[in-house]
């Protein structure tokens, strides 16, 4: 394992990795493999297909273990597209904890632009983490690009909790995800802009199978002059029942766009969605004052537990 301290800041931050980790782990570094252990059940090798990225596959029936896959760049004008793929078999339990984080102290930009693709097997469950973070007092950019693409089979559940924590100066998230009959997915996002960054997610659920369901919980918050663009979308094929809940808290000059869709293409399609933009209530802000806090440490505690 590495012993560099931004190393180490950085994975506690977006892997909550403090030293090695049990279980099977890849650790990307600045574009090459720092660190990798498999299991028995989950097994990571190199891609064969002459991309970049890893391969993971997990044994049917595996239950209770983790797989840590983080990506850092410490290193200034990096810039790296990387594939990984998941084939998870039938009647697992697993979580799988991603996230990148890039500490740039130079002049050029760093990026990172990642695809992850998964297959889950029936019956299956994953949670899936991301966290996303940017750090170091260089002028060059940190630029991260992040593309999910789920497959669940029948009886499959996916939970992915995506988090932005701050730092990141640009952002474009793609999301696609695709439920087959029984299947359920429910998405968590959370994304924290400032400055003058930009992020932009664009998502689709598609519920393709009988009984399929969906569910997309998004929380935002863009200070200062920062933008904001949402556009998750809710599509059913089948019966089956959709739910979209966009919420964000507005400051400083920022501007936010949320653009929430539901398509139906089936009549026993059930599908519902809900979008909020607004300030922080001035109750709120005396309240905590109130009770000690000054106007800055109230905002932020109700920022904390808005995107908790």
């Amino acid at each position: 394992m590495m012993e560099n301290q931004i190393d180490q800041e950085l994975l506690e931050k977006i892997a909550d990795m403090l030293g090695k980790p049990v279980g099977s782990f890849n650790i990307r570094k600045d574009s090459s493999c720092a660190d990798r252990q498999s299991t028995e059940n989950i097994q990571i090798t190199d891609k064969t297909d002459g991309k970049s990225g890893i391969e993971i596959r997990i044994k049917d029936g595996t239950v209770g273990e983790k797989c840590h896959i983080p990506v850092i760049i410490t290193k200034s004008g990096v810039e790296e597209m990387v594939y990984n793929d998941f084939f998870i078999g039938e009647n697992c339990d697993v979580e799988i904890v991603a996230g990148c984080g890039i500490h740039n102290c130079g002049d050029q930009d760093s990026r990172h632009d990642g695809v992850h693709t998964f297959y889950v097997g029936k019956n299956s469950k994953v949670k899936y983490t991301e966290k996303h973070y940017g750090g170091g007092d260089g002028r060059g950019g940190k630029i991260m690009n992040p593309e999910t693409v789920v497959y669940l089979e029948e009886g499959a559940f996916l939970q992915m909790e995506s988090t932005q924590i701050r730092g990141v100066d640009s952002t474009k998230r793609n999301t696609k995800i695709v439920c087959g009959k029984g299947a359920e997915a429910v998405i968590t996002e959370r994304l924290l802009t400032h400055g003058n960054q930009t992020a932009i997610s664009d998502m689709e659920i598609v519920l393709d199978g009988q009984d399929a369901k969906g569910r997309v919980i998004s929380r935002s918050v863009a200070q200062e002059e920062s933008e904001q663009v949402f556009y998750p979308r809710m599509v059913g094929n089948a019966a089956s029942f959709g739910h979209v809940q966009c919420d964000s808290i507005i400051m400083g000059n920022a501007k936010i766009k949320s653009i929430p869709a539901v398509i139906a293409n089936c009549p026993e399609a059930q599908l519902v969605h809900e979008a909020a933009i607004g300030k922080i209530a001035g109750e709120q802000l005396l309240k905590l004052q109130t009770l000690g806090l000054t106007e800055e440490e109230a905002e932020d505690c109700i920022l904390k537990g808005f995107l908790a």
